[in-house]
């Protein structure tokens, strides 16, 4: 009997594929190795069956069903992740949520919206923006992620230095159990009961049941903003003078340092042979204005020189625009990865300069950016870009690029990720990098999931 036939009404059949079309658009996200992997003609996370519900109600009939059968589910969004996260190891279905898109509430006095989780985020962005609101989250992923992703991966966007993170901005949510059962926290600006529910799911990537309604805060539009670009002479300059200004408690809504060799990309200009920090101050003018002068107190005081905002600028109106790693990757022989991760203020440099040096012999161009400041740290954004013989070699230089920066973060005591979350790509190292944490996050895992249905062989859980 096919999968089909298995379904039996749960679903409308014209919503239930196993197309080969449907089936191989399922089969990639854009983790570069699994570009490879079809430039290969690879397909080795082949889903049997895509769903596509409409509803809540909807995605807990399939998963009653999957639970009954003991079958395989992945949730899908829009295939976005970067690490694999949506891919399936193991067959069953994919239960892509993309189809539910809406805006169920719109709160403008307790500032926050209610939406389906498929929503995708440059749509929700637009329509806020048209009420005089903002989702002040805005991952270089925005026109092509669902805010039911954000949560998935734990996501961050370019502006956390002041509006922080998904954890920072999720306010309730509604997920489907992997027995079907629905389950829907309290919406509240704060509480102290027990334990916080919604944070289980955060960065659950799908291994403990499906989102599908999110409740996010959102924010008022502001009317002023200030840009500059400042110059450092080098690295450890620039490093010091962001965790500078995170100790004092300032906020500018952006702020991020780049290496002398990404610097050249990000100022358009091949000579350009400074470090540059872009800043972004906004809000009422007097306060963004007074913010903005001790932030260049500060730089001053460790060599930097303010260049005026026209390069910030620019970067503002491209910033979403990933074209140059995909130009890259359209090649079979071309490399291109982009891997993130965090460490504390007084380890950050040291793990910087030992992954420049492990991978710059493998690679044209090793780019480093710091972002995602903190008063105890900061993200650290790694770019490789290169070449190899045809997309076999791409792969295999691309997973050794994987192996050699976790290891050393690893080694180093840092956090193997800090955005794009595991996926298949990290996977292998979660153990290590949890640590003792492991032993409570696969007792929830068998606690909500016994059957191991639900995107089994992630976030490094026993299969």
């Amino acid at each position: 009997m096919s999968i089909l036939e298995n379904f039996g009404d749960t679903l409308p059949r014209e919503r239930i594929s196993c197309s080969a079309e449907q089936i191989a658009e399922h089969s990639y996200d854009a983790w570069p190795v699994a570009v490879k992997w079809r430039q290969q003609g690879k397909q080795p996370c082949k889903p049997d069956a895509v769903v596509k519900p409409l509803s809540t109600d909807e995605v807990a009939k399939v998963l009653k069903w999957a639970d009954k059968g003991e079958v395989v589910v992945t949730p899908w969004g829009l295939g976005s992740s970067v690490t694999g996260a949506p891919l399936s190891e193991y067959g069953g279905v994919v239960i892509d949520i993309s189809s539910m898109d809406k805006v169920l509430e719109l709160d403008k006095e307790n500032l926050m919206v209610r939406v389906e989780a498929g929503k995708r985020g440059d749509v929700l962005e637009a329509e806020l923006n048209a009420c005089g609101f903002t989702l002040n989250h805005s991952p270089q992923s925005l026109d092509r992620s669902t805010i039911g992703g954000w949560v998935a991966t734990r996501a961050t966007g370019q502006f956390s230095s002041m509006y922080g993170g998904a954890e920072d901005l999720l306010l309730a949510l509604t997920v489907v159990m992997p027995d079907g059962r629905i389950v829907k926290t309290k919406q509240t600006p704060r509480a102290a009961i027990g334990l916080d529910t919604k944070s289980v799911f955060l960065g659950s990537e799908g291994t403990l049941g499906v989102v599908t309604e999110v409740t996010m805060k959102i924010f008022p539009q502001k009317s002023y903003r200030r840009l500059e670009a400042i110059e450092f002479n080098d690295v450890e300059s620039g490093v010091k003078a962001l965790r500078e200004i995170t100790r004092s408690c300032l906020k500018p809504f952006l702020a991020r340092f780049y290496d002398e060799d990404e610097s050249r990309h990000v100022m358009k200009n091949s000579a350009y042979k400074k470090c540059v920090m872009f800043l972004g101050f906004e809000g009422f003018q007097t306060v963004a204005d007074a913010q903005y002068d001790e932030v260049m107190k500060i730089c001053a005081e460790r060599g930097g020189r303010a260049i005026g905002p026209d390069a910030v600028d620019a970067w503002m109106n491209r910033r979403y625009d990933f074209s140059v790693i995909e130009n890259v990757l359209a090649r079979p022989g071309g490399v291109a990865e982009t891997i993130e991760i965090s460490d504390f203020w007084g380890n950050i440099e040291g793990t910087y300069h030992a992954l420049k040096a492990a991978l710059k012999c493998l690679f044209d161009e090793v780019l480093c950016h710091f972002s995602h400041v903190y008063a105890q740290g900061t993200s650290l954004y790694v770019i490789l870009i290169g070449n190899a013989d045809d997309a076999r070699q791409s792969e295999e230089l691309i997973r050794k690029a994987w192996d050699i920066t976790m290891n050393i973060c690893l080694q180093r005591g840092a956090t193997t990720s800090h955005h794009h979350g595991v996926g298949l790509a990290r996977k292998d190292v979660v153990a290590d990098d949890q640590g003792s944490g492991m032993i409570v996050n696969q007792a929830i895992k068998n606690a909500l999931d016994p059957k191991n249905i639900m995107n089994p062989g992630k976030l490094g859980f026993k299969v």
